[in-house]
């Protein structure tokens, strides 16, 4: 493999059908798919990391899902908007790899103190994927890539910054009158997105309908990988103090891997009225930054992200 460092780099996404001097069209990169960005999340203790990938191709994301699962390292994966997610252990596995039935997947993952290192390996197409389309991705640090095409077995050890999770909850933010939480809470996270903190997704959760709700009664949850929670969540709290017309407002976040901490709060929240004295049962896993009473939403919502079938039950 050479090893190759990537500058920081923006996608051209024109690169399609140009014309020449001659005025012949032409591809630039017509064997090239690349993945827009490929972002790694790990757990504190670094024995798991979640590997997210931006796609541009539908089809190609569905037949790696396909195969890379079968990688002993893949506990599980799923697709939230343009980007499959892999839930990894950490180590390393050698593939059986054989042509059409296991043709390519995830060989290896490591956490450092703030990088996660990912090697993918693959037969034929299947090694174009794993070597120059991963390795060429947004947000790769650096790589190191294997020849590859035709019937080539290829591969590619790409490094990613080490992030964290932090779903930021909020809530009430609108009034009978005027406003909607669920847009103001997408179009802040838009705004606060930086190479150090990516905008992951977006969830609605359907709360209990309790009276005093504005009409729908459901709050947000927006998930970050990020490098720096604390800027993250100072910007997004200075947008939602400008924003918001309700005195009501409840601003959250949860730093952290995995949520389930607060599971059995939001399963209340969901079932019926729950009070300030049951969300001081959960305070500790909590940033917490604007405690109106919106705050009892905004932190179920938190322990919602990305089930969006459970979120929006009633």
């Amino acid at each position: 493999m050479s090893s190759i460092k990537n500058p920081d780099r923006k996608i051209d996404s024109g690169e399609a059908g140009k014309k020449g001097g001659n005025g012949e069209i032409y591809l630039k990169n017509p064997y090239t798919v690349t993945y827009p960005e490929i972002i790694g999340i790990a757990s504190e203790d670094g024995a798991f990391a979640e590997i997210i990938e931006r796609f541009d191709c539908i089809g190609g994301a569905m037949w790696t899902n396909k195969h890379y699962t079968k990688s002993p390292l893949v506990k599980s994966s799923k697709f939230i908007g343009n980007t499959q997610r892999f839930m990894c252990k950490t180590g390393k596995a050698v593939l059986d790899l054989q042509g059409s039935y296991f043709p390519a997947g995830i060989s290896s993952v490591s956490v450092e103190d703030d990088e996660i290192s990912v090697t993918y390996i693959g037969m034929g197409g299947g090694g174009v994927g794993a070597s120059i389309c991963r390795s060429s991705a947004g947000g790769v640090l650096r790589h190191k890539s294997d020849p590859c095409g035709g019937g080539k077995v290829a591969g590619s050890t790409i490094w990613l910054p080490r992030m964290k999770r932090v779903v930021i909850g909020l809530d009430d933010t609108d009034t009978p009158e005027e406003g909607a939480t669920w847009t103001l809470a997408h179009n802040i996270s838009k705004a606060v997105e930086d190479k150090k903190s990516r905008y992951l997704s977006h969830t609605i959760t359907q709360l209990f309908p309790v009276p005093y709700r504005t009409k729908n009664c459901v709050a947000i949850a927006c998930e970050f990988a990020s490098a720096d929670p604390k800027s993250l969540i100072d910007r997004f709290e200075a947008y939602v103090s400008k924003y918001t017309l309700s005195e009501k407002t409840g601003l959250c976040a949860y730093i952290g891997f995995d949520t389930s901490p607060l599971l059995n709060y939001g399963k209340a929240v969901k079932k019926g009225e729950v009070t300030l004295q049951d969300f001081e049962k959960i305070r500790e896993f909590l940033e917490i930054r604007i405690e109106g009473r919106g705050i009892i939403g905004a932190a179920a919502a938190i322990s919602y992200y990305t089930n969006y079938e459970e979120a929006l039950l009633i």
